[in-house]
């Protein structure tokens, strides 16, 4: 293999590159530089699993001599010798991808032993319990991973077996052996056989379901990682008595960010019973008193880690009779407030500068944030309690089945998936789920671990709850007391299950996380609007940083159930005049929604849009009013003869206004101008709202936008209406209003005239939304729910076009539309407020091409804040960023 380095001992090898290494095999060759205790071991390269996929999954050739000839350094470095009886080397064999995956690929432990080692191993050290105890999970776990064999089949083997008897272990590995040969399958006694096969399993584990799926789910492209790497490491044993263990510590809470040592461990076990969740451990703290030296060494080292790397540290560690190994360190996957918590605490301990603390911090996951929380006064009691390991309060029908707690998720339930412990398999159903509750595991358990990074609330190690899986229930008690189907609440903050839907509040914004936006408002250099409708909306947005309002939907206030009826009065009004009576009502009703959204404000700018949907979308759905004719016709009644002919009425206005392609027929502007006097109430109501706050001494800054042009004409007839309704205003009330006027974009052809368009308004805003739609003639709703996953599956786009912007086709037309518009008018304000505007990436391309603002949900607005930050950082266009780097 002269054409690539394949393999690099941890001595020797670069631990930055964790894109040759992999995460595992850079952390071990780091913490080897720094001289803390990793047993000797050595990484075959990703690379290598590029060449492994590229040769038909099938090992390079040239390989095993490699790896023959490491094993033996390995045997230098240990004085053991690999398949020896009298002193044989064991080994590990994990995996390591450039990015974290936490139990979605596979590992094999207690590597090299058989029917004859496992003698020399019992012989070696005088203790032939944990001999044939690592024979038994070697045979069990090659199985299971390398040959593929139901994992039930051992479980049920396992069961009633007593794992402290030499006699018992004997059995149960002659057991499982007998699993292979019925199964076909034959256990190999060579251990370089058993090795050659073991790393094949790992290259293949790359592309199995749970890994796939993990990838899928994080947005993980092969450009981002293309295979794992595979790191061989001499064993050490957890599970040779009371002095030895294995755990899991966090240097820093992972879920509220303190700065204490977090984690789990367990005596006189391997590290896969830990992580498994299928044994409930300790607290770590417990570890200071059951081997006080080990702790006292372990805090030590953690705080080193976190000292070198800067970062949150997952650390995994063996005792082995007393002496402490470290397997593994990564950064440690935290909750939102975790993550901000740590991020400011780090640049206060003078560890990082503020840039590098925004630029640590995942944006997306700063909405686990303002996830709700149980209502603390609730009075009702908890039926269990188990250990807190996700934050956030869910609730949800209670299911016990994987399979179906994906489906029902899928269906838009919510749904609580109850288990004993998870596997990595699960993960699909994670991301279905409202919440995960588990009887068994702890907080560095694959379910606390996947549900942390996905922002699920979760509950591990309720062992108050005893699951029967298949009459589908839990019992507390000895007493059934949730069934499948029946709801429940789950608070991932304490821990705590309740019975029924639980009142939930949302959560108090912390210190650092102010902290942490304010650094951010100040690096960013793209202005953060919010799309609100209501003034509750308005005020949210103010609280969260929104800087003025980009999009207020006037359809949405017709909605409101005291107004609809009146609306579709308006609708079936058989002409101008009695159109305009009905508008003047709605007009009063506008006009207190505007002032009320401009008054919260405090003088930022509003930005109403004009009404944008079709007319029929108002009207009864066409199969419900011929249900209601039918039945009114069948009862016979005289007296229901009126409202018979209405309903018939409102048919009638219904076909008349339906059409083939809605989404593409008369909506929005052509409304407008079919039907001015709508525009011009709405108008009105504006106008009126600003004069009378104006009056009151109120700072206003209304916007009015017009949806759907595509033509210049349209705009400019529009604009007429505008400014005549203006000028009487004004009049009336002797004042001068300062109201700005725009258009959407959101029409292809709009983009191709931008400059004719721009001169009859005074800013534009994107309608991503639609123009997404547009451009590539797909309805959303169809696309996103038939055929986009299976053109993400297949690599044919990498990104949903309607959550990111796409920017060879949307992201042109885009930058034609502010190159033509600014040409017109070089100050031109040009913002976005589709759904895009809170999409991490979207506002790097939004910043980058020079818009002034994104408009977005009010609860996006902090993650668009630390995007557009973090987005001025990677540009170098912070606004004060010389300042903030040599912080």
């Amino acid at each position: 293999m002269s054409f690539i380095k394949p393999i690099y001992f941890f001595d020797e090898a670069d631990g930055s590159n964790k894109a040759l290494l992999g995460g595992k095999g850079a952390g071990l060759a780091e913490m080897t530089k720094l001289g803390l205790p990793v047993p000797p071991g050595f990484t075959i390269t990703t690379e290598i699993c590029e060449k492994f996929y590229d040769a038909g999954k099938r090992l390079p050739d040239g390989l095993m001599d490699e790896v023959r000839k490491s094993i033996k350094r390995l045997e230098n470095l240990t004085g053991k010798k690999f398949g020896d009886v009298a002193n044989p080397l064991l080994i590990s064999v994990r995996s390591g991808a450039p990015v974290s995956m936490p139990g979605m690929l596979d590992t094999i432990l207690n590597l090299g032993l058989n029917d004859q080692t496992v003698e020399g191993l019992a012989t070696r050290t005088k203790d032939s319990r944990f001999a044939w105890d690592s024979y038994r999970r070697f045979v069990h776990m090659f199985g299971k991973v390398v040959l593929g064999i139901d994992d039930r089949q051992f479980e049920k083997i396992l069961s009633g077996k007593d794992l402290s008897s030499e006699k018992d272990l004997r059995q149960i590995t002659q057991s499982f052996k007998s699993i292979f040969e019925a199964t076909g399958k034959k256990f190999p006694e060579d251990p370089f056989k058993q090795l050659e096969m073991a790393i094949d399993a790992v290259f293949r584990s790359w592309t199995g379901k749970r890994a796939l799926e993990y990838r899928r789910q994080h947005g993980i492209t092969p450009e981002i990682a293309n295979g794992t790497a595979v790191t061989i490491v001499a064993m050490v044993f957890g599970n040779m008595g009371r002095d030895s263990g294995t755990g899991v510590v966090f240097s820093r809470d992972p879920e509220t960010g303190e700065k204490r040592l977090y984690g789990d461990y367990l005596v006189n076990v391997q590290g896969e019973d830990l992580v498994s969740g299928k044994a409930t451990p300790r607290h770590i703290d417990g570890l200071a008193s059951d081997m006080p030296q080990v702790y006292k060494q372990l805090h030590e080292m953690c705080e080193k880690l976190e000292n070198y790397f800067k970062e949150c540290q997952d650390v995994e560690f063996t005792v082995e009779k007393g002496r402490i190994f470290l397997l593994q360190t990564r950064t440690a996957k935290m909750s939102a407030v975790a993550s901000v918590k740590t991020s400011v605490d780090m640049y206060h301990e003078n560890l990082i500068s503020k840039t590098e603390a925004l630029q640590r911090i995942d944006p997306e996951v700063l909405e686990q944030i303002l996830y709700p929380r149980i209502d603390e006064n609730v009075r009702q009691k908890p039926i269990a309690t188990g250990v807190a390991a996700s934050p956030g309060a869910a609730s949800g029908v209670a299911v016990f089945d994987v399979a179906k707690a994906e489906a029902l998720g899928k269906k838009g339930e919510k749904v609580i998936l109850i288990r004993e412990d998870t596997k990595p398999d699960d993960v699909s159903a994670f991301a279905q789920a409202a919440g995960i509750l588990t009887s068994r595991g702890g907080r560095t358990s694959h379910a606390a671990v996947v549900a942390r990074g996905m922002g699920r609330p979760c509950i591990v190690g309720c062992s108050q709850i005893e699951i029967d899986a298949e009459e589908r229930n839990f019992s507390v008690a000895d007493k059934v007391a949730v069934t499948e189907g029946q709801k429940i609440t789950i608070d991932g903050s304490t821990g705590k299950v309740y019975l029924g839907e639980i009142l939930t509040v949302e959560p108090e914004i912390t210190s650092e996380f102010k902290e942490m936006l304010e650094w951010a408002a100040g690096m960013k250099s793209i202005g953060i609007w919010a799309n609100a409708n209501t003034p509750e909306n308005a005020a949210l947005a103010r609280k969260y940083g929104a800087e003025g309002i980009g999009l207020c939907r006037t359809e949405r206030m017709f909605n409101q159930h005291d107004r609809i009826t009146l609306f579709i009065r308006m609708i079936m009004a058989e002409n101008e005049n009695e159109r305009r009576k009905i508008l003047a009502e709605l007009e009063l009703l506008q006009r207190s929604d505007f002032m009320a959204i401009l008054k919260e404000m405090q003088g930022l700018p509003v930005t109403i849009r004009l009404l944008d949907p079709p007319l029929h979308e108002f009207l009864p759905k066409e199969e419900d009013l011929l249900m209601e004719i039918f039945e009114l016709k069948s009862a016979g009644n005289p007296s229901t003869e009126k409202e018979m002919l209405e309903r018939e009425k409102v048919l009638k206005r219904v076909h008349e206004l339906s059409e083939i392609n809605p989404m593409l027929g008369h909506r929005g502007v052509r409304v407008g101008i079919s039907f001015p006097e709508i525009y011009e109430a709405q108008i009105r109501a504006i106008c009126e709202a600003a004069a009378e706050l104006v009056k009151e001494g109120v700072k206003v800054e209304p916007q009015i936008m017009v949806p759907q042009v595509g033509i210049a004409n349209e705009i400019i007839i529009i604009r007429q209406i505008f400014e005549s309704v203006k000028r009487e205003v004004e009049h009336r009330h002797k004042i001068k209003l300062r109201i700005l006027f725009g258009s959407m974009v959101e029409v292809v052809r709009a983009c191709l005239v931008a400059d004719e368009i721009a001169q009859a308004a005074d800013f534009l805003s994107f309608g991503t939304n639609d123009l997404t739609q547009a451009t590539f003639s797909f309805s959303r709703e169809d696309a996103e729910g038939k055929f986009l996953p299976f053109y993400l599956e297949k690599n044919i786009i990498s990104v949903n076009p309607f959550q990111t912007i796409d920017q060879k086709g949307v992201g042109r037309l885009m930058r034609l539309t502010i190159d033509l518009s600014r040409k017109v008018k070089k100050e031109m304000e040009i913002g976005i407020c589709g759904e895009h505007g809170g999409d991490p990436r979207s506002i790097q391309f939004c910043s980058d091409v020079g818009l002034d603002y994104v408009s977005v949900s009010p609860q996006r607005i902090p993650i668009a804040i630390l995007a557009a930050a973090q987005s001025a950082i990677k540009s170098n266009k912070g606004k004060r960023l010389s300042r903030f780097l040599t912080d």
